[in-house]
């Protein structure tokens, strides 16, 4: 089941400092990637064999909305300290970037097209 964490974020005068370290997300990172400029297309689509994942938005904002079988719920990512962690059984799609919006991806796993489940839970 997906859940929402709370990135530990050090603010004073001169801005803020927001950490990730591995005690705090469920898995060892073995991949990172973003998504930017995106359109007005519906990112994701998918669901993991093996991988789990931690979504946050280092800029801007998009909706997520997550199916894992049981329950289905929407998240918005809307500030660089919230992360979102996907579990493998979680069927999820990423939409309404902000024009602005970067969102980073840590991942469990190497890229395995073999990982990828496309269909959604009925």
């Amino acid at each position: 089941m997906a859940y929402l964490i709370d990135l530990k974020t050090f603010a004073d005068i001169r801005g803020n400092l927001t950490v990730i370290e591995d005690k705090e997300i469920p898995f060892s990172i073995k991949r990172v990637f973003y998504i930017y400029g995106v359109d007005d297309s519906v990112r994701g689509r998918h669901r993991h064999k093996k991988t789990i994942q931690a979504l946050y938005c280092l800029k801007g904002s998009c909706e997520v909305y997550n199916n894992d079988g049981e329950k289905e719920e929407t998240f918005i990512l809307d500030k660089p300290n919230k992360c979102l962690v996907l579990m493998p059984e979680d069927w999820h799609k990423m939409y309404n970037f902000t024009q602005d919006c970067i969102l980073q991806v840590l991942a469990s796993e190497y890229f395995d097209l073999n990982d990828y489940i496309f269909e959604e839970y009925s």
